[in-house]
């Protein structure tokens, strides 16, 4: 996927301002007719001061990025009501900034829209299971938050077609969505297993489903949560969860995470430390019933609940308010509740931590220390 590279306004550009509003000004229908609604307006002044906490603050909502489509991460029902894991991520940097986790407005993009999106400032933050990788990083003007789910790729196919393993799907056609690393990674296994596979690629989720139940593809590749997804939520007159089947074998790395624009490091750092609480407040066992009232001697909980020896503590992070971490907590809860909640074994997902356990429990969440 080609993307335009989020570029700062250089000191040339200011001394042709004019110019360059009266050009933008031309350019702006056009981009307004394509993107959500307010999706412009709010891009380009977030983009030109390079204060997306301010931008927030003063519009009085978060713009959030997800997919909108993977039940138990962000699904909209009906109503058009978006929840699950990431959405809950969006809502935890709401009540951090603002106060109020459910002033954020859901912007639902593709996987082709994401850094289009970002890049311009039709959106704040993203948080759509979006893979952290070099060339992400470096040339997608994109920073990646800590990573919230550790996830890898897998392959789903249909229980009656007598596949149980990677060697079956010789010479399979693949479904795909485009504009992924799950494209990039299928290529590589084919080449690498010698499997001969054809990818056929789609934009969306709902037309390549609807190629999967038709046939079209042996096999739908994806990260395994969204397999596991879609699996939890498949109709019934095509078998139901029964019907299909995640092959075991797991093909790469997938660490997903929210991202913001390069070039504003305090935003950065806001959306980081989010996703650090959510984890820190497992570790200390405080939980979205305990917060309001928990107290503790240890002076690194104090300091957590923002204070430090009777007075407010505050590490210059950028947040407005000294006890945001409890606002975050008694809006979602903490890493452990926000997982459980959404894909964890009780749910239709029925995902065991695994990876996404804390590090005192042999996973990967490990939060820096809050001093």
């Amino acid at each position: 996927m080609r993307t335009r590279k989020w570029i700062k306004l250089s000191a040339i550009v200011l001394a042709i301002g004019l110019l360059a509003s009266a050009c933008s000004s031309d350019d702006g229908p056009d981009e307004d007719e394509t993107a959500t609604e307010g999706g412009t307006d709010t891009g380009q002044e977030g983009e030109a001061s390079g204060d997306t906490l301010q931008t927030v603050t003063d519009r009085g909502t978060l713009v959030c990025g997800v997919n909108g489509a993977v039940p138990g991460f962000s699904f909209a029902d009906e109503e058009g009501n978006i929840t699950g894991f990431d959405a809950d991520y969006c809502r935890a940097v709401a009540a951090a900034v603002l106060g109020d986790p459910d002033a954020v407005e859901f912007r639902q993009l593709t996987a082709e829209q994401r850094f289009t999106a970002l890049q311009g400032g039709e959106i704040d933050v993203l948080i759509r299971n979006t893979t952290w990788t070099a060339t992400r990083d470096g040339s997608e003007g994109a920073t990646f938050a800590t990573t919230t789910f550790y996830d890898g790729q897998g392959l789903m196919v249909k229980a009656d077609s007598g596949v149980s393993e990677l060697a079956d799907l010789q010479g399979a056609t693949v479904c795909v969505l485009s504009g992924t690393t799950t494209e990039l990674n299928l290529t590589t296994l084919s080449e690498a297993e010698g499997l001969n596979l054809t990818p056929q690629t789609f934009e969306d989720n709902e037309t390549l489903q609807s190629a999967f139940e038709q046939g079209q593809c042996q096999a739908w590749t994806s990260d395994k949560s969204q397999l596991a997804a879609v699996k939890s939520n498949f109709p019934e007159e095509q078998g139901g969860p029964d019907g299909l089947v995640i092959l075991e074998d797991t093909i790469s790395k997938e660490p997903l995470g929210p991202v913001t624009r390069d070039g504003d490091s305090q935003w950065s750092q806001i959306v980081d430390w989010v996703v650090i609480a959510t984890i820190q407040a497992e570790e200390f066992g405080i939980n979205q019933g305990n917060v309001e009232g928990f107290s503790s001697d240890s002076p690194d909980v104090q300091r957590f609940l923002g204070q430090s020896e009777g007075e407010a503590f505050d590490p210059g992070l950028g947040f407005p308010s000294t006890t945001w971490t409890t606002d975050v907590i008694s809006a979602v809860g903490n890493y452990g509740e926000i997982y459980n909640r959404h894909v964890g074994p009780d749910t239709p997902l029925g995902l065991e931590r695994g990876l996404n356990n804390l590090w005192t429990e042999g996973g990967l969440l490990y939060a820096p220390p809050y001093r």
